[in-house]
């Protein structure tokens, strides 16, 4: 019954996906045949494994390395039944021991991930039969020279053996030319042979070995060298029992440390599976679940169905609409409700793969905190064309299949129903749909049910274990919004579908007056619930984007504050330091003067004197007096200008009279007032009062303003912290897609001077168009990646001219 669950919920078709994360065969295959822990503690340690196989997806460049590691298995039983290693798998089992070795070393130079270490400490990567493989076997699998003296000595009398026969078969190519079809020397059954024209071959007289298709060549062993490749035959035979003996020798080492090596294999599979896991959890955004005690509440908020992601991101499927779940301690079952389509299903499906998920060490695609029990069966009974198999769909399947989950629930079970009751007569299937959802509340830990009898939704205010949701449908657009509602049961919508899509009014009437006036009523009082919780949820959702602006506004205003606090105390200390280096001074140079005044005889004209070097001394320790105060802001041609008013930003093209200048913004030009603009950090224009000054003054203090207004540079607050005003999050988008959003993000953020772009890490493509475009945009000065721990090579700062 579990494997049936699994299927219908399309479990493999998950592991699938998770088996494109591995990075080596044997993790693959682990990941296609993934089992699913018995006990809670099996869960946790997986978990935990995930967890830390994700921070080193996070703060290892690269993440853990596999290079290397092969799936040895198969020659690892060959070689303990004494069986022959080739080459070729003796340089695998010594690259996967190399590779295991590197792996541990990686492993053990981090921090924090103490289970995996502990793992990888029981693996021997016996590097003494590395380097004796190396030794014999080259990087094409053959046995080198060196692996046996005596090898090598054949092989430098077949090398001689060779070049002879060349030698006297290219003296015969040289007298004999006109007999042969063509001038080269080839091979026929390991013995080298002439192609000789067949009318001529009196001429070269030898062994034929083979015939062309059409007769007119033969290949022949020339009588010259038929002995020195009887020869050579001999001396290859040797050299294969000496290849042979060397291999064997080899293979036997392999063969007495084969349990070691089985459990390297074991170890790396389970460190792969734990990287694939984190992999793909970091792919899906997810977060890791935690188990609940009995008296604790299920949450798992903007939960999404792995599947269907994997759909919109790979197959351009559509957006995935995400669900809450919010389910109390003492709540067993919940019957879903609502119209078809609606998405009760896929709901049904989402939850059961979420349980399956975590219950198998996987992060759950939902929002933090991720809260939910530890189920030891997820038993399901979803028969629709929804379903990869297509399960049993009449009234006795669904039955006997139910009966088969009872005879095998727990109290620590899920169970999930679809369309319970139904294909069956209503009042009967209704009644039976009841009373096992009754059943279950009594025996299990979670039922969840789908259904249209109504009669199932008065279960929640009979028994305090019943919960009801629905699926909503938008009656304006006759379309599911695919969103689940919690503690208002669903309606039908059948008569409201039917109306707005043409029916007949009579026959909409008729309908209306068969139904019973309590279920009239009931719908009515739905539907007034429904609309009280939009509105509900319409204000939660201002109210939660107000506080959201004031925190924003508040870390603003207090990070300016302090910035203001700490340049005002860095300016009062370089003052002070000033000051008092200024006293020191003056007080040398008076100590000085009356050392002078002392040592000289008291005469007027020396107290002249001294007088007059205390006025220079006073006169040049004296505080110089405050600057005049520079005009105001003034904009210049070219200058980027914001109107407040019509919301845009603009560009100065001239200086009119009147006060009054052009800009243009788009493709839009207009003349507006100075007083309707202001600098793109928030400064007003100050416009001067009119004063009865002659014309040459006029000129002057135009002068004298145009220039303090090119000389005054706007200041703009440079944020050392990302924030939700100077971040775009981009991820998930095309590179053709974001350009947009990110040319609205420069302009918006203008005046904070930084930009932080989340981009994620995925192939790279986004992020390198995203390089490419800020490369090219002329208000961009620079950007860089982030550092590890705001992110690293998934986000992008931009700092703005």
């Amino acid at each position: 019954m579990q494997a049936e669950t699994l299927q219908l919920l399309e479990w493999p078709r998950l592991c699938e996906h998770l088996a494109t994360f591995t990075a080596t065969k044997l993790g693959a295959i682990a990941a296609r045949r993934l089992t699913l822990p018995n006990t809670p503690a099996e869960s946790e340690t997986l978990l935990t494994q995930t967890k830390e196989a994700y921070l080193l997806e996070t703060n290892l460049n690269g993440g853990l390395p596999f290079r290397g590691i092969q799936d040895v298995g198969k020659p690892l039983a060959r070689a303990e039944r004494q069986g022959l290693l080739q080459g070729k798998e003796l340089l695998d089992v010594a690259t996967t021991l190399a590779g295991a070795r590197q792996l541990r070393r990686t492993l053990e130079a981090q921090e924090d991930v103490p289970t995996l270490q502990a793992l990888i400490a029981q693996i021997r990567t016996y590097p003494e039969l590395e380097q004796h493989i190396h030794h014999c076997i080259d990087d094409h699998g053959d046995v080198t020279d060196r692996a046996n003296p005596k090898l090598a000595g054949i092989r430098n009398q077949l090398k001689s053996r060779r070049d002879r026969i060349h030698t006297k078969l290219q003296n015969i190519i040289q007298r004999q030319g006109g007999a042969l079809q063509q001038t080269e020397i080839t091979q026929r059954s390991d013995r080298f042979v002439l192609a000789v024209k067949a009318p001529q071959k009196s001429q070269i007289p030898g062994i034929v070995h083979d015939t062309s298709a059409t007769g007119s060549t033969l290949y022949i062993e020339p009588s010259a060298v038929v002995e020195l490749g009887n020869q050579l035959r001999q001396q290859q035979r040797q050299e294969a029992r000496e290849v042979e003996a060397v291999l064997r020798e080899v293979t036997a080492q392999v063969a007495e440390v084969k349990d070691d090596l089985e459990l390297l294999l074991a170890i790396v599979t389970v460190l792969d599976l734990a990287t694939a896991r984190a992999r793909y959890s970091l792919w899906l955004e997810a977060n890791p679940p935690r188990f609940l005690e009995p008296n604790e509440t299920i949450t798992l908020r903007n939960l999404r169905h792995p599947l269907l992601v994997w759909q919109q991101k790979h197959e351009q499927g559509s957006d995935v609409v995400p669900i809450n779940v919010q389910i109390r301690p003492e709540i067993r079952v919940v019957a879903i409700t609502g119209p078809n389509t609606g998405g009760k299903t896929v709901t049904l499906k989402t939850l059961g793969l979420a349980a399956l998920m975590a219950k198998g060490g996987l992060f759950v695609p939902a929002r933090e905190p991720v809260e939910l029990p530890w189920f030891d069966q997820v038993l399901a009974d979803i028969g629709d064309e929804q379903s990869i198999e297509q399960s049993l769909s009449t009234f006795s399947g669904h039955i006997r299949r139910i009966s088969r989950i009872l005879s095998q629930i727990t109290p620590q079970s899920m169970v999930l129903f679809d369309e319970v009751g139904a294909g069956t007569d209503p009042s009967e299937g209704s009644a039976l749909a009841a009373a096992l959802l009754k059943h279950l509340a009594d025996h299990v830990r979670l039922a969840i049910a789908t259904t249209h009898y109504g009669e199932l939704k008065a279960l929640k205010y009979q028994d305090d274990r019943f919960e009801n949701a629905s699926v909503e449908f938008d009656e304006a657009t006759l379309s599911p919004t695919y969103r689940l509602l919690w503690g208002i049961p669903g309606r039908s919508n059948a008569l409201a579908i039917a109306q707005r899509l043409g029916l007949d009014p009579d026959i909409i009437a008729v309908a209306k007056e068969q139904m019973a006036g309590g279920s009239q009523d009931v719908n009515e009082v739905i539907a007034g619930l429904e609309a009280q919780r939009k509105e509900q949820e319409q204000r939660a959702q201002e109210a939660e984007q107000l506080v959201q602006q004031a925190e924003r506004f508040y870390n603003e205003v207090s990070e300016r504050a302090e910035n203001l606090r700490e340049r005002e105390q860095d300016l009062k200390r370089s003052q002070e330091q000033a000051v008092n280096e200024a006293i020191a001074t003056a007080k040398a140079e008076i100590a000085g003067v009356i050392r002078d005044l002392q040592q000289k005889p008291k005469t007027g004209q020396n107290a002249q004197r001294a007088t007059k070097a205390l006025d220079v001394a006073a006169q040049k320790h004296r505080p110089a007096p405050p600057k005049p105060k520079n005009p105001g802001y003034q904009p210049k041609v070219g200058e980027k200008i914001r109107l407040p008013k019509l919301g845009q930003t603009a560009e100065v093209l001239t200086l009119e009279a009147n006060q009054k200048v052009t800009v243009q913004f788009g493709l839009m030009k207009t003349t507006v007032l100075l007083t309707e603009i202001e600098s793109l950090d928030g400064k007003k224009v100050e416009v001067p009062e009119l004063e009865s000054k002659s014309n040459k003054t006029k000129t002057g203090t135009k002068a004298n303003s145009t220039k303090s207004a090119s000389e005054a540079k706007p200041e703009r607050a440079q944020p050392t912290v990302r924030s939700d005003r100077n971040t775009l999050d981009i991820r998930g988008y095309r590179v053709a897609q974001m350009e947009s959003d990110l040319e609205a993000a420069i302009q918006r953020v203008y005046e904070l001077g930084v930009l932080w772009i989340l981009h994620g890490k995925g192939t790279g493509k986004l992020r390198d168009g995203v390089h490419e475009f800020l490369s090219a945009h002329p208000q961009v000065e620079r950007f860089e990646l982030a550092p590890k721990n705001e992110g690293g090579g998934g986000v992008t700062i931009a700092y703005l001219k």
